[in-house]
C-alpha cells in the first residue's frame, strides 16, 4: 500500500467530518493517501480498566482482524479517543497471552488475531513527513496565533503516549512548520470535562472557561487539536462566555497552509471571519 490504512470510527463520520476530509486532502498531498478499511466496528469509544472485563476489548481487536485481514499490519487514526482505546486494548492482548487465545477462541467464526498489527495517530505519521510538510506550505500564517491543546486521550497513560506525558512538543513541531506563532500553552494537557457534556454540562463549562480563557489571555486567535470530543466541549461550551474563539483541526489548519479548499464547514465558531482578518482567507 503506497498510503496507510485508515480507521475513522464513528465520529469522523458525522459530527467531525471536516476532520476526515481535511486529513484525507493533507495526506493526497503529500503522496501518503489514508486508505479506508473494508471493514470496522465502532472502537467503544471509551477503554475499559477493570481486568475482569475482557469482553470489552473485543471489538477494537476485531478492528486489528480487519486490518489484518487486508494484509496491513499498520494502523492510523485520526480521532484521540479511538487512539487511546484501539492502543490499549491492543497492548493489552499483546502482553497477555491468555487474554488473546479467549479473544480468539470467542471470535469462533473470524481469523485468530496474530498480535501483529500497530496502532498509529496521525501526528504520528505526520512527525515522520516534517520535510514534505514544509515543502507544501504556500500559504503565510505568520499573522496567526495558535494555541495548541492535547486533552487526555493522546498522552494518558504513559504506556501509550504519542509525545511526553507532561510536556509534549509533538503538535507544536508541525504547526511551528505552518509557520504560525505557536503559543506556550500551560492548559493544553488539561481534561476539557470530556463525556461530564451529557449530564453535567456545568464541570465542562467551568474547564472551558478555564481552558479558553488562557488562550485569550494568551492572545491566541485559535485553538488547535485533534480530538473530535474537545473541538465540540472548547467550541459549543463557549456560549456561556465572551469568547469567541474558533477550535480547528491541525489537519484544516494544514490544509489552509497547503492552500487546499476542504474543511471549516461544521465549526459553530466560524473561523473564516479570522482568517480573512489576518490576510489568510480572502
Amino acid at each position: 500500500m503506497d498510503g496507510y490504512l485508515y480507521y475513522p470510527g464513528c465520529t469522523l463520520k458525522t459530527k467531525a467530518s471536516d476532520y476526515e476530509e481535511s486529513a484525507m486532502a493533507v495526506m493526497d498531498a503529500l503522496g501518503k493517501p489514508l486508505v479506508e478499511m473494508d471493514d470496522w466496528y465502532c472502537c467503544g469509544a471509551v477503554q475499559s480498566l477493570t481486568t475482569d472485563d475482557l469482553m470489552h476489548q473485543l471489538a477494537p481487536i476485531r478492528t486489528m482482524c480487519c486490518a489484518q485481514e487486508q494484509g496491513e499490519n499498520e494502523l492510523v487514526t485520526l480521532c484521540d479517543m479511538c487512539y487511546n482505546v484501539l492502543k490499549q486494548a491492543n497492548k493489552r492482548i499483546k502482553d497477555d497471552p491468555d487474554d488473546l487465545e479467549t479473544i480468539n477462541e470467542f471470535q469462533d467464526e473470524d481469523p485468530d488475531y496474530l498480535g501483529d498489527v500497530e496502532v498509529y495517530h496521525l501526528f504520528e505519521i505526520l512527525t515522520e513527513m516534517k520535510d514534505e510538510i514544509k515543502k507544501k506550505v504556500v500559504k503565510d500564517l505568520s499573522s496567526l496565533k495558535i494555541a495548541p491543546y492535547y486533552g487526555c486521550m493522546l498522552l494518558r497513560p504513559t504506556e501509550i503516549a504519542v509525545d511526553d506525558t507532561e510536556d509534549p512538543k509533538i503538535m507544536e513541531e508541525l504547526l511551528e512548520l505552518t509557520g504560525a506563532v505557536v503559543i506556550d500553552n500551560p492548559k493544553r494537557t488539561e481534561c476539557c470535562g470530556s463525556y461530564h457534556t451529557v449530564n453535567r454540562g456545568d464541570i465542562v463549562e467551568k474547564r472551558v472557561k478555564e481552558i479558553v480563557g488562557r488562550a485569550v489571555e494568551d492572545g491566541a486567535d485559535m485553538i488547535v487539536l485533534s480530538c473530535p470530543l474537545c473541538q465540540f466541549n472548547l467550541e459549543y461550551h463557549q456560549r456561556v462566555t465572551d469568547f469567541d474563539v474558533p477550535v480547528l483541526y491541525l489537519t484544516e489548519l494544514l490544509a489552509i497552509a497547503f492552500g487546499l479548499e476542504v474543511g471549516l464547514k461544521k465549526h459553530k465558531i466560524d473561523p473564516i471571519n479570522k482568517l480573512k482578518e489576518k490576510d489568510i482567507l480572502e
